[in-house]
């Protein structure tokens, strides 16, 4: 079960679970980027009361999932501890970031790895360049499949169900470029299986071009997406002579996201 932040489900009875009112109180941090909360903070983006919240909240700082400090409230050690022992996230981390690495020293831009959960991506690393484009992404962070590089790199490898899915569902905008219909999506989604890159050019950050390029695991499946964000004024399009000062041609950067994701497919076993 996953409770976006901001929108927990409201008490309703027996309806709601003790387990969902816990899951909630702790969505309530999913896109606070570490910040700290008060109660009321905490009771209004879980949907519960601030009884049932300063109860909640008190067993978990007890328990160690939360911190208190100053009568504001954060993630606890626990929580993160729990997050390491993930082997999906570890173990991927751990073969792909030398590989990672690589890419960020090559191009001195932002590298994600990401995989799936649902309909929604999760950046398992994140490597950030000092003076590169801004953008949201954190370890941790989710977003719809639709909206990134990597998401519809997922998505286009993903199960006729979940594209099904997504296509039937509201595409969420957060800029004028983000692909919000299914017939453009439908498109983007072959060409992206035909190319084995994703292209995106501010979907959520203006001014940022994604690229992104599928890993495959030992069996063949795609388990995660490797992806660069650079600057849309420094990335130049397939047949430009010359890219703007410091830029990147497309025929080079692309070929450098392919080529690590290619690297990290091998590392984990797979033969393409």
């Amino acid at each position: 079960m996953h409770v976006a932040a901001g929108a927990g489900p409201r008490e309703s009875g027996d309806k709601q679970t003790a387990c969902a009112r816990v899951l909630a109180v702790l969505s309530a941090f999913a896109a606070t980027s570490g910040a700290s909360l008060s109660l009321t903070d905490i009771s209004r983006r879980a949907g519960l009361s601030l009884t049932t919240t300063h109860r909640l909240v008190g067993e978990l700082t007890e328990w160690g999932a939360l911190e208190r400090h100053d009568r504001q409230y954060r993630i606890g050690i626990r929580v993160l501890e729990l997050a390491a022992s993930s082997t999906r996230g570890l173990e991927l981390r751990e073969i792909a970031m030398p590989y990672l690495m690589d890419l960020h020293a090559a191009t001195k831009e932002n590298v994600h790895l990401a995989v799936r959960a649902g309909l929604e991506i999760v950046y398992v690393e994140r490597l950030h360049a000092p003076g590169g484009v801004e953008i949201l992404s954190r370890i941790g962070g989710r977003w719809p499949l639709h909206a990134t590089g990597t998401g519809l790199v997922l998505l286009a490898h993903a199960g006729y169900d979940v594209q099904e899915q997504v296509l039937s569902g509201p595409l969420q905008r957060f800029t004028s470029k983000t692909i919000c219909d299914s017939r453009t999506l439908r498109q983007a989604l072959a060409e992206v299986k035909r190319t084995r890159v994703a292209v995106t050019d501010g979907q959520i950050t203006p001014g940022a071009v994604a690229i992104a390029s599928p890993v495959h695991g030992a069996d063949g499946e795609v388990v995660s997406a490797v992806g660069v964000v650079v600057p849309s004024n420094g990335f130049a399009p397939r047949g430009t002579e010359r890219p703007p000062a410091g830029g990147w041609k497309q025929q080079t950067i692309v070929p450098a996201v392919v080529t690590t994701a290619r690297r990290i497919s091998r590392a984990l076993g797979a033969r393409h």
